[in-house]
């Protein structure tokens, strides 16, 4: 290996393009999109999608509202031939999409292409050849003039194979292969000459398609190029700009983007990005990318995990747990500041009550692609008060008063530290339960009676039978309250005295058999805070158990 490997590398020539436009320019529409997933995502899997997970692959596409998918490359392939003829022999693609398969420009593999789509309604049929130097030089060895004439006669046969097919409503497409690293001049040259062949018109336009073949540049120099040839391509109104970005520098997201913003009217790629390499472009991130911009992509993504299921099966490879939109942990926060956050975020939106989605970290409503907000927040050892509160808010309607919060989280912080995981829900509710609902505690409340004073200014009487320390006993005193009175005989009767700083309750549900929560923050004789939970179909009992409750911890 070289000392200094970069020297074996060129950096890309930039474009020259006075006063592009495309920087100023923002999407306002989705383009067109194309999914390559059953064609040039399947050439790139390690064993291809048999017929059974194409058709599972294409119902997919079709339920998320693709109007035009590229199914195969039949010459290529008996399973994509095949299957290319089921669907149409079988009827099965809906009025109003197009199906498309890609061949190379050689008669043979022409004529089996346009026989796989024999009694097709309509299909787009996609011609291409590599027109770069490297491919010139290194694997045709042939000249401009022999490159350009390779796809003027593959042009001319598809004009000859669709003539035989009169039935069916063809549409062309042709991709200068390796555009990204061709020159500018001469995909133009080549593209005009397909266009002089099939002298498109506004009512039936050819489709251009021009691929980062190999991602090479960063995006804007993409996005130049795409600009240069809209600017430059004659018959603009009778050609649709289609782009094909793959990933091997990891912006073929931001390449497609700026793409569109300089002018392309349509994109072709795969769900979730699988292709050749790094993959190609991912329709998925892309379309959603547009939702977080107010833009309907005009896909459904609704049920985003039905999608990754089969995507996975078909593919047979994982969607990362980080991938944008669509992963397992792509909504969770596990720290605490940004749980925190969140859960303030939610708790504004509830107040504010309109539909506008500004919840800090989280760029997209996750209702919005099918999934609910349990994951949103999960708790580890790096997580804080705020996600603590927002599990048992979710799970248990608990309302942790916010000193509660950071009390019971350091609670979390010493059962999470010391089994070294994330803890779940269920971890955290027994914690919460151990901590403050504890059945097992020196005091347990077996019966009480509690009688309201007749007149103003009485005192209220409080008798009850609690077990202290296994031990059934009674106690009484009184107070100005409930609570009061509980504590009076607490201290006379039992010793314990506390006084109580905050109190806060709330139901828990709704209707006759909502239950009551009652928090309770209390300060002990050596100035200790201790707090005290109860929860009860009554809320004065729910008051009782608080109470109880903080005098567990206090005493423990």
């Amino acid at each position: 290996m070289l000392s200094q490997p970069e020297s074996k590398y060129r950096a890309f020539t930039p474009i020259d393009l006075p006063n592009r436009q495309w920087p100023s320019q923002v999407i306002t529409q989705p383009p067109r999109w194309l999914s390559t997933d059953l064609r040039d995502g399947n050439q790139a899997l390690i064993d291809p999608m048999d017929g059974t997970k194409k058709q599972r692959f294409f119902d997919l596409l079709i339920k998320s509202g693709f109007k035009e998918i590229e199914v195969g490359f039949p010459s290529a392939s008996a399973t994509d031939f095949n299957f290319t003829r089921s669907l149409v022999e079988k009827e099965q693609v809906p009025e109003g999409v197009l199906i498309q398969v890609l061949t190379q420009s050689r008669r043979e593999l022409i004529e089996r292409s346009f026989e796989s789509l024999r009694g097709s309604r309509e299909a787009i049929v996609h011609l291409y050849n590599a027109v770069s130097p490297a491919f010139r030089r290194v694997v045709f060895k042939m000249s401009r003039e022999e490159v350009k004439d390779i796809a003027i006669k593959g042009a001319e046969m598809f004009q000859a194979e669709a003539e035989k097919q009169p039935n069916t409503d063809w549409h062309f497409q042709y991709s200068p292969e390796t555009f990204s690293t061709a020159e500018l001049d001469f995909s133009l040259e080549v593209c005009e000459a397909v266009l002089d062949v099939w002298q498109p018109t506004p009512d039936k336009p050819v489709i251009l398609n021009l691929p980062a073949t190999v991602e090479a540049s960063t995006p804007n120099i993409y996005a130049d190029q795409i600009e240069w040839f809209c600017r430059n391509i004659s018959r603009r109104d009778s050609v649709v700009i289609s782009v094909h970005p793959h990933n091997d520098r990891g912006t073929g997201v931001a390449a497609a983007e700026l793409a569109v913003m300089a002018g392309a009217d349509r994109v072709e790629g795969c769900l979730f990005g699988n292709g050749e390499r790094t993959g190609n472009v991912d329709l998925v991130t892309l379309a959603l990318n547009l939702y977080t911009q107010g833009v309907n992509p005009g896909l459904d993504f609704s049920d985003i995990q039905s999608v990754v299921e089969v995507v996975e099966h078909c593919n047979q490879l994982p969607v990362h747990p980080r991938h944008p939109y669509a992963g397992e942990l792509v909504f969770t926060a596990f720290s605490g500041s940004h749980q925190d956050a969140i859960k303030k975020g939610f708790a504004a939106r509830e107040q504010r009550n309109d539909d506008i989605w500004d919840v800090p970290y989280l760029p997209i409503d996750p209702a919005d692609l099918g999934c609910s907000y349990e994951a949103v927040i999960r708790v580890n050892s790096q997580s804080g008060k705020g996600g603590v509160a927002w599990v048992l808010q979710q799970e248990k309607g608990l309302q942790l008063p916010r000193r509660l919060q950071i009390a019971f989280s350091h609670v979390v912080q010493e059962v999470a530290d010391s089994t070294s995981r994330e803890l779940t829900t269920a971890d955290i509710w027994k914690t919460f339960q151990e901590t403050f609902l504890q059945e097992q505690g020196r005091f347990v409340l077996e019966d009480y009676d509690s009688t309201a004073p007749r007149r103003p200014g009485q005192e209220r009487a409080f008798v009850g039978r609690i077990r202290v320390d296994g031990k059934e006993r009674s106690i009484s005193g009184r107070g100005n309250g409930l609570i009061s009175s509980l504590l009076a005989a607490l201290r006379d009767d039992c010793g314990l005295s506390l006084e109580v700083v905050d109190y806060h309750e709330h139901a828990l549900g709704r209707g006759s058999g909502a239950q009551a929560a009652c928090y309770l923050e209390c300060q002990t004789e050596d100035g200790r805070t201790v707090w005290g939970v109860g929860i009860d179909e009554d809320v004065s009992t729910a008051s009782v158990k608080a109470v109880l409750s903080a005098a567990n911890l206090a005493d423990a």
